[in-house]
């Protein structure tokens, strides 16, 4: 009886380790999203391409990269854990998954907007002849925080204007509506929108440089489990830049891919570039997030968002959530960080020899 009872205790001990073992075994399957946007075009390329395939299988790993048409929805799958990774701006970063409790961290700074992200009046061309208009953009998004900066510039406020919840995937239908005056969106809608009869571009991204900056990010415990992930993504990705910027056939008809995709040309997608910051080179990301702009870049965008509601459920002060940058300094509450700009697996690719 004692040898039958060690025996069922011993295959129990076996079972719990096997299943701890397995537990532990690192993930080898990802889903990163990305959603229409110039500086985002890279990501549809890399999976089209194979250039993504031949890094994760560098290290061990599968990416599967996939367009979501709705920008928001995008983050709210990712925020909701259908996906491990998504590109994002930093404001929307901060207001859906941080705020939302998701632990997340930026690996990927890709550029900043420096004039893709606009206000278009219809038939008018001051942007203080905005005030009493309804204005169609994506409520909460970097579009509502632009919309503020502008008006703040004009001696305006929201309550001058009435917001308009619009998809972006609706923005240039709707533009197109007699009854809409007056957008705020990202290229390449802008591009689009602006080529349509009597639109007139007011203001611009280009007048708040680096402040909406787009990047890529991944839940930080599944990052912090697998580094692997972070290698891969940042690798592929700086191969598309080298790609983009190396003046060869490749290297054009690998934008004239990202072109089409985005619904234009290659002349058409140079000009959204010429308005985009790209970081093509890593040690220009890495310099620009460790900069001591970013944190004040941060504090406007926290600011902004705990004015509207959107920092978090019921959040009781601007510093409810707590943001982290490479030099150990933070924003909000240290013991409460869910939003990380960790530039170590871009400076590695800075680093690494041809």
């Amino acid at each position: 009886m004692l040898r039958k009872l060690a025996a069922i205790i011993l295959a129990a001990s076996l079972s719990l380790s096997m299943i701890s073992a397995a537990d532990a075994a690192p993930k080898k399957d990802f889903k990163i999203c990305w959603s229409i946007y110039v500086g985002w075009m890279p990501w549809g390329y890399l999976s089209d391409s194979g250039i993504m395939k031949k890094w994760a299988d560098k290290y061990g790993i599968n990416v599967e990269i996939t367009r979501i048409n709705d920008y928001v929805e995008s983050i709210n799958q990712y925020t909701a854990g259908g996906f491990d990774g998504c590109s994002m701006t930093n404001m929307d970063a901060l207001s859906i998954p941080a705020g939302g409790g998701v632990d997340t961290t930026a690996v990927i700074i890709g550029d900043f907007s420096n004039g893709n992200d606009a206000v278009i009046l219809k038939d008018k061309s001051a942007l203080a002849d905005i005030a009493g208009q309804k204005v169609n953009l994506v409520e909460l998004s970097v579009s509502h925080y632009l919309l503020a900066r502008a008006l703040d510039t004009v001696k305006l406020a929201e309550k001058d204007i009435t917001v308009v919840n619009t998809s972006d995937a609706d923005m240039v239908a709707a533009y197109g509506t007699s009854d809409v005056t007056s957008v705020v969106t990202w290229n390449p809608l802008v591009s689009e929108i602006t080529a349509m009869p009597g639109a007139r571009k007011v203001f611009d991204s280009s007048q708040i440089p680096g402040e909406i900056i787009d990047m890529m990010v991944v839940n930080t415990e599944t990052l912090k489990d697998n580094p692997a992930l972070g290698k891969a993504l940042v690798g592929a990705w700086y191969e598309a830049m080298d790609l983009m910027t190396s003046d060869t056939p490749e290297g054009k008809a690998a934008k004239e891919e990202m072109a089409k995709a985005s619904g234009t040309d290659l002349a058409g997608f140079d000009a959204q570039l010429a308005s985009t910051a790209m970081f093509f080179d890593p040690a220009k990301a890495v310099e620009f997030t460790n900069g001591a702009e970013l944190p004040k870049t941060m504090d406007l965008v926290r600011n902004f968002l705990f004015s509207h509601g959107i920092l978090g459920t019921n959040a009781a002060s601007v510093d409810v959530i707590g943001m982290s940058f490479p030099d150990g300094s933070t924003l909000g509450d240290a013991k409460n960080v869910k939003l990380r700009f960790d530039p170590a697996f871009m400076a590695e690719a800075a680093t690494a020899t041809p």
